[in-house]
Order: structure tokens, then C-alpha cells, then sequence
């Protein structure tokens, strides 16, 4: 009897530490050059003291379910999360068309692209339980390039992580400013960038002299960490589990590093 009572005292020990642990998660609203937005924040209240943080940037679709579960994964693994909206309150799609659109208007001004994600980053950098010294930033397909970008504004971050993101060049001014390390995650079999580029970005980087890595994921193509991307209907767009998995342990390494 006297045993089965510890037991029981043990089970209702892990069951609390269970409950205590709830991911808090909240919509933002924040401006960025008049424009209205709402970001998502996702962290473990349980924790005390202030967390490293990830800022999370959502693919050309915009601020959907997909990024939010980003977020919240990386928040049940001790960080604060705060996925950003580069679009605009609301605006979120399914159709190419519409994404291509609102992705092209953003990219068409690589200063303003830099500091709607920098507005992001105001907002991550603000919450109480973030170190600000210990801040990274991750992305999918544009939100990978919009990382790229981040890291070339010279934002306070230790590093960026981009999934299945464009390969963006770094231009000598740019270069000096760079303080984060930078991590690309990329399909070998990604449609949407040629193998000449592929060598052109390798090339640039090594002649930067960035800390930079790149895992490339064979028979990986676009979209490869996005379960839904089958859904969509595109040729160049597939989920690969085993990339998923891979890409995010790549990147559970690479924070391992940069946080230390």
C-alpha cells in the first residue's frame, strides 16, 4: 500500500510539472511604414529568467497554421518564438498567383525588405523573457531568402537558417555588416534554382569569407519541410520527411553552437 501511495505521489508530480509547462501563445499587432501587421508569439511560461529567442519568417503564403506550428515547436524547446507577418494583417493564400504577388512586392526593395523584417525583430527583441543577446532567425522558401536578407542588414542576430530559401548573394557592401552565421538548409532536386547558381552563391560565399555552412538534401525539392506542399499543385513543391527531419536537426546543431 505504502508503495503504491509513492507511485501515486509521482504520477501526480510529473502531471503537474505536464500542465505547468503550456506553450502560451498570442497574436501581436505592430507598424512598419504605415503598414498594419500581427505576428505570432509562442513560449513556455513555465520557464523563468529571460530565453534564448527565434524570430520565425513564413513562406510566401504568408502567416499561416504551417509557421504558427513552427513557432510553437521551437517554443517547446525552451525558446521564444515570435513568427513575423511580412505581408500585412490577414493576408494569407493558397493561390501561386496571389503569393507571387505580395512575395514580388516585397523583394522589388531590398531596404524596405530588410527593415519590414528588422520591424519583426523590434518586436521579438521587446518581449520580457527574450536575451537579446541570444536571438536567431529561421525561415521557409521566401522567409528563408528574407533571412538572408535579415543577416546582410546586419542585424543583432547569431544566426539565420534558411529552409528551402533562394540563394542570395552577398554584395561587398553588405559583407562588412554581416554579424550572424548563416545556415542553408537546400533540395538538391529544387526546381527553382539551377545548378549554375548553386555553384555561383558557393562561390560568392567562399570569396566573402562569411561563416556560412550549406546541407544539401538529395531528391529534395521545394517546399521539402511543409507536410502540405503536396497539396498544392505544383511540380517543383514536395514534402520530404526525411529532409524535414534532417534540416531541423541540422539546425537543433547549429543553435546548439550559436547559443553556447
Amino acid at each position: 500500500m505504502k508503495m503504491r501511495l509513492i507511485f501515486i505521489a509521482f504520477m501526480l508530480v510529473g502531471l503537474a510539472s505536464t500542465v505547468q509547462a503550456k506553450i502560451t501563445t498570442k497574436t501581436i499587432s505592430y507598424q512598419h511604414d504605415g503598414v498594419n501587421l500581427e505576428g505570432f508569439l509562442a513560449y513556455d511560461d513555465s520557464l523563468k529568467g529571460k530565453r534564448p529567442a527565434v524570430l520565425v519568417v513564413h513562406e510566401w503564403w504568408g502567416l499561416n497554421d504551417y509557421v504558427r506550428s513552427r513557432a510553437e515547436q521551437l517554443a517547446g524547446m525552451g525558446y521564444v518564438a515570435f513568427a513575423l507577418d511580412m505581408y500585412g494583417k490577414g493576408k494569407v493564400t493558397q493561390h501561386p498567383s496571389q503569393a507571387g504577388e505580395w512575395m514580388k512586392e516585397i523583394r522589388s526593395n531590398v531596404y524596405q525588405w530588410q527593415q519590414r523584417a528588422l520591424a519583426g525583430l523590434e518586436v521579438l527583441k521587446n518581449h520580457p523573457k527574450t536575451d537579446v543577446d541570444r536571438i536567431a532567425a529561421i525561415g521557409y522558401c521566401f522567409g528563408g531568402a528574407t533571412v538572408q536578407q535579415l543577416a546582410y542588414s546586419g542585424a543583432d542576430v547569431r544566426g539565420v537558417v534558411s529552409f528551402h530559401g533562394s540563394l542570395l548573394l552577398p554584395i561587398s557592401e553588405q559583407i562588412q555588416k554581416v554579424k550572424a552565421k548563416i545556415l542553408i538548409c537546400h533540395g538538391a532536386a529544387d526546381p527553382f534554382t539551377k545548378r549554375g547558381e548553386l555553384e555561383k552563391y558557393i562561390s560568392a560565399m567562399e570569396s566573402s569569407a562569411l561563416d556560412y555552412r550549406m546541407a544539401i538534401y538529395g531528391g529534395a525539392r521545394h517546399g521539402f519541410t511543409n507536410p502540405g506542399a503536396n497539396k498544392i499543385g505544383m511540380d517543383g513543391l514536395k514534402y520530404s520527411k526525411s529532409a524535414d527531419l534532417r534540416s531541423w536537426a541540422d539546425m537543433k546543431v547549429f543553435f546548439t553552437e550559436i547559443f553556447q
